[in-house]
């Protein structure tokens, strides 16, 4: 009886050293799981920041602005980490740098005041 269960150990135990591989394919799988999710989500992430704090360190007095929080403003003077925002006549704000969505140049989007 001992031996039969013996015999019948040593014979489920023998295809699992036959396949020394199987953690080289773990690994391969792995790494390409990886590279895919880096190309595809990670890296357009990265550019599009790059993108973005490029753009924002490139604007000056008299820029049109779109903050985060749906302000639309002219830039009336530029600081250090901050902006003053022109939203109306005597009406100034002070916002950060990073609350800028969307930048359009002075020429872009300008619109007349004669309706005013």
């Amino acid at each position: 009886m001992i031996s039969h269960t013996l015999l019948f150990l040593a014979q489920a135990a023998a295809p699992a050293a036959t396949k020394p591989d199987g953690g080289l394919q773990m690994v391969v799988m792995m790494l390409f799981a990886f590279s895919l999710i880096y190309f595809i989500t990670i890296r357009p992430q990265q550019k599009r920041q790059k993108e973005a704090l490029a753009q924002v360190a490139a604007t000056k007095t008299g820029d049109r602005v779109i903050t985060s929080g749906g302000i639309h403003g002219i830039i009336s003077n530029v600081k250090e980490r901050t902006f003053i925002l022109k939203v109306d006549n005597n009406v100034k704000i002070e916002i950060e740098k990073s609350a800028v969505a969307t930048l359009l140049k002075a020429s872009e989007g300008a619109v007349s005041d004669s309706n005013s």
